[in-house]
């Protein structure tokens, strides 16, 4: 598995845990950095301080584009994985967007529901063709 597929899980983890505990994601992640074993990758820290960083304006984005879902209305698991991808196509510019959406959708496919990855794939999609729009 290649070292950014694993950050990004790892990332994922962290946001997912934070989400689920409804604890502040950079805690989740200062916690798993102490205690990680395997070490947490500097590009999940990356990953996950760019998700909070931006968090107001990717939900809003989310929301926006996702079709009558609310963002507390995703399955937790999908809610992690759009944040995340939809950082990586809005903030990462070292990440191509079709990289990121690829990477989004075969982790919801890991790890969600069967109608997951189609629901990542046409969010995100959309988000990368807007793009320039969206971070005008």
């Amino acid at each position: 598995m290649a070292a950014r597929r694993k950050a990004r899980k790892r990332a994922l983890e962290v946001l997912f845990e934070a989400d689920q505990r409804q604890l502040d994601p950079l805690t989740v992640l200062k916690d798993r950095i102490v205690r990680a074993d395997p070490p947490v990758g500097e590009y999940a820290v990356t990953v996950v301080e760019g998700v909070v960083e931006h968090q107001a304006r990717i939900d809003e984005v989310l929301s926006t584009y996702s079709m009558g879902w609310t963002i507390d209305r995703m399955p937790a698991v999908d809610r992690a994985v759009l944040r995340m991808g939809a950082w990586e196509v809005l903030y990462a510019a070292d990440v191509p967007d079709h990289v990121a959406v690829s990477e989004a959708v075969e982790i919801s496919q890991e790890l969600s529901t069967d109608e997951s990855p189609k629901f990542v794939n046409g969010l995100l999609a959309r988000i990368a063709e807007l793009k320039e729009t969206l971070t005008a």
